[in-house]
């Protein structure tokens, strides 16, 4: 394994538990159109919604002719209303506690402006340098935009960051950026893989 001198965390399903709060989400903007609602049980068009982009969302739902006219109805919602269906994951405040004076710490998103919401919510802004979303790069992930963008504004080489992450958008976003990546959470390997957050500490290297 490389030198690692930043880690950099996806947001959703690596911080929070946040698959009702993003159906909650979509549903409300599908509603709005007279679209049907996804449900949990749609397995691929909820995990959709929880990993991609709210274009990229919108596009794969909705008729190309609604696209505009949904994304902004999107852009008037305020998340803070779905924060509630949010719960932080696992043992995430000790790492964040334990690493923050170790390394610097970044965010890379497919969430555009509500991310800054989520942080104040739960009162993590403190523990992060750098927040870059889908509205800073061109193109979200799996593109490798923002973990170069993320790399670039740490003032670290991108080869020695370690990208948290817990799609497969998240491992070629990685791979595509040469960052190294660990896969949390079980549903994607990594170059290692975990599923409590305090299981970092193992592979990080010590003080």
């Amino acid at each position: 394994m490389k030198q690692i001198d930043a880690v950099i965390f996806d947001c959703d399903g690596v911080m929070f538990e946040s698959k009702k709060a993003n159906l909650a989400y979509y549903n409300r903007i599908l509603g709005e159109f007279s679209y049907p609602h996804v449900s949990s049980d749609q397995t691929d068009l909820a995990h959709l919604c929880h990993t991609a982009s709210s274009p990229v969302v919108l596009e794969n739902l909705m008729r190309e002719e609604d696209l505009s006219l949904a994304l902004s109805f999107a852009s008037t919602l305020d998340y803070r209303e779905f924060i509630p269906h949010m719960n932080a994951e696992e043992n995430l405040m000790e790492i964040l506690d334990l690493i923050s004076g170790r390394f610097p710490l970044a965010i890379a998103t497919n969430r555009g402006k509500s991310v800054e919401s989520i942080l104040d919510h739960f009162n993590l802004r403190r523990y992060f340098s750098v927040v870059v979303t889908s509205h800073d790069v061109k193109q979200p992930k799996p593109a490798p935009d923002m973990l170069l963008l993320a790399a670039q504004k740490l003032k670290i080489k991108p080869e020695n960051c370690l990208f948290i992450g817990d799609s497969e958008l998240d491992k070629s976003a990685a791979n595509d950026a040469n960052t190294q990546f660990a896969g949390y959470g079980g549903g994607v390997s990594g170059q290692f893989s975990f599923t409590n957050h305090l299981d970092l500490l193992t592979f990080l290297p010590s003080e």
